[in-house]
């Protein structure tokens, strides 16, 4: 006992700290754990990073030594908790912009409470041990010898290097596909993780600063090359079908595509829904392709043709960009106004500053809402309300006009009050996802009344009607109570992926029946379909996606995280599947969507954080010259 009470305080805080981050790594995140080897670079990487860490504490004299090893060890919990309340409801890790979106914190309300468990206090063990073991004086904190110092730098600085080579045996190029976040954090731990987020977080930055608009010409090379289509049409073609209509489209918070067609005790979980599809044009096979802005990337998706970036959420980081956005194409174009209804706070995702910069004429938000206790359900105002109370202010609308309405009903924790029910919950281990069915069918209620409404007043046969959805609901940390739901013996990455379906109805005045569209497409593709409609030619646009009704299309949909769907492939969890049977095969067969996936996403990205299209004159379809006296200067302020 006396031996080991001579133990440094460092190294017995480098044990503890280090297995409490294998812990909650393997089983809090539940990482995908799939050789052994895996499972030796888990284990290597808390370890070697809890050292590197706290052998720092050897250049501090004895009572500052202490103080450095409680604050490093309080640091790292605050580290992995914050990360792990995160992970439950995003599946993701905290990065370096999304401190800066804390402000959307306040509307979370009981989604933070739901994210906490019992089991969470073992998470600060460690820090409680150490913190009576100082008290006590049970292990050392002598002054090191320079011998003992050099030898523990060596030791610490030979663990990273083997963490590091290990890691680029697993995953080679490791830090050049940074935009796979749980690949970093499985392989180097999350402080290294968080540091590298910090220096891409600094580099994307400066970029706009040294943009010239040179890197525009290639990218429009590209899409010329692989994107832009031809246009004649051999299927349906709606080529104009909307122009001089109203243009109504209903975003339905978190509503996947699995439940519909679905029932849960023998009640349809969807039912309007279900019936909206067979008389409008249904896509059945059209996945969201947000990330880390969620809601605001959907929109961002939807307006600009533009993939989401990688680590932040462009409605926070890059609201002041120059964008060839559908809002400011139809205003100039058709003489279109363009309207956001949405009963939140203005800021939440930074929207008041953002629709300004996209070219929306006006928000209604929360302010132009009554918003009684009685009528609130989860985050704010239901959505039956919200849409009967937006019907008072269609009558203001200039037409013809862009409509759209973003419901909140059916946002996670998916809870509802019990009156409010209109079936059973699900039975399942997953609260999230019992709850799911029974706010999913509020919503559906919701849209019906709507649509009812807009019939009523004589705005339902004169407007495009377009009904989709922002993003998943259901994290992959149900996967287990989602497998039991459809069936499955476990949900595997290339079911993760098939989930991140959302539906996506078009409905056409006048139109005779329904069509089911099942297109391999995403969000990417809502900007060219509704110009498409509306007759405009965008033929010198810079975007991503295809009109959804052409034939020449591109043959993948690709993820911020890296997944890549093709027609014949899928690329996700480190493995190309058979599209179809699901089945694993070389990954060389998904080599030519992985690469042209990543080359897209490259130069979206290339735009939006050099904020190139300042640069682009979209009606002639060339580079400007020289930027005018007024960006000028503003862009030497900024510098």
């Amino acid at each position: 006992m006396k031996n080991i009470n001579r133990l440094p305080l460092f190294i017995v805080a480098s044990l503890l700290v280090g297995l409490k981050s294998y812990v909650v790594y393997r089983f809090y995140f539940d990482l995908s754990i799939e050789t052994t080897f895996q499972e030796i670079i888990l284990i290597t990487n808390s370890l070697v990073i809890s050292f590197f860490l706290f052998s720092i504490a050897i250049w501090f004299k004895p009572n500052k030594q202490k103080w450095f090893i409680l604050i490093t060890a309080t640091v790292i919990s605050i580290l992995l908790f914050a990360n792990l309340m995160y992970y439950r409801n995003f599946t993701d890790f905290v990065t370096i912009p999304t401190l800066f979106q804390v402000n959307n914190a306040g509307d979370l309300g009981s989604s933070v409470l739901s994210l906490v468990y019992f089991t969470d206090i073992l998470l600060f063990l460690d820090l409680i041990l150490l913190i009576v073991f100082v008290k006590k004086s049970q292990f050392s904190l002598p002054t090191f010898s320079k011998v003992f110092k050099r030898r523990v730098v060596v030791v610490a600085l030979a663990g990273l290097a083997l963490n590091f080579t290990l890691a680029q045996i697993e995953r080679p190029q490791l830090f050049q596909r940074g935009f796979d976040r749980e690949y970093l954090v499985k392989n180097v731990g999350l402080p290294v993780f968080h540091v590298y987020d910090i220096v891409m977080t600094t580099a994307t930055q400066s970029k706009r600063l040294f943009a010239d608009g040179e890197e525009i010409g290639e990218i429009d090379d590209y899409v010329n090359e692989n994107v832009r289509d031809d246009e004649e049409k051999e299927g349906v073609d709606l080529t104009g079908v909307a122009e001089g209509k109203n243009i109504i489209y209903i975003a339905m918070e978190s509503m996947q595509e699995f439940i519909i067609d679905e029932k849960v005790n023998g009640k349809e979980i969807t039912p309007f829904l279900n019936d909206f599809k067979e008389e409008s044009y249904y896509f059945d096979n059209f996945y969201h392709q947000t990330a880390l802005g969620k809601t605001s990337d959907h929109e961002f998706i939807l307006d600009n043709g533009l993939y989401p970036l990688p680590n932040s959420a462009a409605f926070f980081t890059h609201a002041q960009n120059e964008y060839n956005s559908v809002q400011k194409i139809i205003k100039d174009e058709l003489d279109y106004s363009s309207y956001a209804f949405h009963a939140n706070n203005g800021s939440f995702w930074n929207r008041n500053v953002m629709y300004d910069t996209l070219g929306y004429e006006k928000f209604y938000d929360k302010e132009f809402y009554e918003v009684k206790e009685e009528d609130v359900i989860g985050w704010g105002l239901n959505d039956k309300d919200f849409f009967t109370q937006s019907l008072d202010h269609l009558d203001e609308l200039k037409e013809p006009y862009y409509a759209k309405f973003i419901t909140l009903t059916h946002h996670f924790p998916f809870e509802i009050p019990e009156e409010e029910a209109s079936i059973d919950k699900y039975d399942s281990e997953s609260t999230t996802l019992n709850q799911y069915m029974q706010t999913a069918r509020y919503t559906d209620e919701a849209v019906e009344q709507f649509i009812g409404q807009l019939k009523d007043e004589g705005i339902y046969e004169d407007s495009i009607i377009i009904v989709g959805a922002d993003h998943y609901g259901i994290s992959s940390y149900h996967n287990k109570s989602m497998a039991k739901f459809l069936g499955k013996e476990e949900i595997t990455p290339y079911d993760e992926v098939k989930l991140q379906k959302v539906p996506l109805m078009i409905h056409v005045p006048g139109q005779d029946g329904g069509k089911t569209q099942s297109t391999l497409s995403g969000q990417i593709d809502f900007k060219p379909t509704l110009l498409n409609m509306l007759g405009v030619n965008n033929e010198k646009d810079i975007m991503f996606g295809n009109d959804l009704f052409a034939d020449d299309r591109k043959d993948f949909i690709t993820f911020r995280d890296g997944r890549v769907v093709g027609e014949d492939y899928i690329y996700a969890g480190g493995n190309c599947y058979e599209n179809g049977s699901g089945e694993i095969v070389e990954e060389t067969n998904c080599s030519d969507i992985q690469e042209q996936s990543e080359q897209e996403l490259n130069y979206s990205d290339e735009i939006i954080y050099g904020d190139l299209f300042r640069f682009y004159d979209f009606e002639n379809g060339e580079l400007v010259e020289e930027l005018d006296d007024e960006e000028s200067e503003s862009d030497s302020e900024n510098e």
